[in-house]
């Protein structure tokens, strides 16, 4: 029942956010387009920036990041939200999407790295190199979504694998 309200909620805002920017959305608004009391909304998400990046996770929660087919699948997905993406990545307050995407993609990263690298732990240059990537993706995603309707998604995916630090490709792309 949680799940189901949770994207209830998540729906009313993305209608919100084709009118107007997420910072002259009001929790108010938020409940009224959902029909909920405000602790419903507060029970689900602590402000409408988490509710953000929990649109956002739904999304990138089902990618394979390391995955062309999948990767690409996912950054489609992103182009038919368009809208929703837009007013996001707009967005500059101390809670922006980008910032949320940043820690997501880094967390995943990481906790692949250990995974197939059979480590508990990582380097320090190693850490380092997976933040520097994905600060450079989800800057080249925000780019490609709002200003490149030429290049295709699957197009966009490889060039950001073959722009990876080989450290990191070493990991994440070895031939067993």
């Amino acid at each position: 029942m949680a799940e189901r309200t949770k994207l209830w909620i998540a729906d009313k805002m993305k209608d919100l956010m084709k009118k107007k920017p997420i910072d002259k959305i009001r929790i108010t608004e938020i409940c009224q387009a959902a029909e909920i009391e405000r602790s419903t909304f507060y029970y689900h998400f602590r402000d409408k920036y988490e509710l953000v990046a929990w649109i956002f996770y739904q999304d990138a929660d089902k990618t394979n990041i390391i995955d062309l087919h999948d990767a690409a699948e996912g950054m489609k997905q992103m182009k038919n939200d368009m809208l929703f993406y837009k007013r996001a990545y707009e967005d500059t307050s101390q809670n922006a999407l980008w910032q949320y995407m940043l820690e997501y993609f880094a967390a995943k990263y990481i906790e692949l790295a250990k995974e197939m690298s059979g480590a508990d732990t990582l380097d320090a240059q190693l850490l380092f190199s997976i933040r520097l990537y994905c600060y450079g993706a989800v800057g080249m995603t925000k780019e490609w979504v709002l200003q490149d309707n030429m290049t295709s998604a699957e197009t966009i995916v490889q060039m950001m694998f073959s722009s990876m630090p080989v450290s990191l490709r070493q990991i994440y792309f070895r031939k067993d």
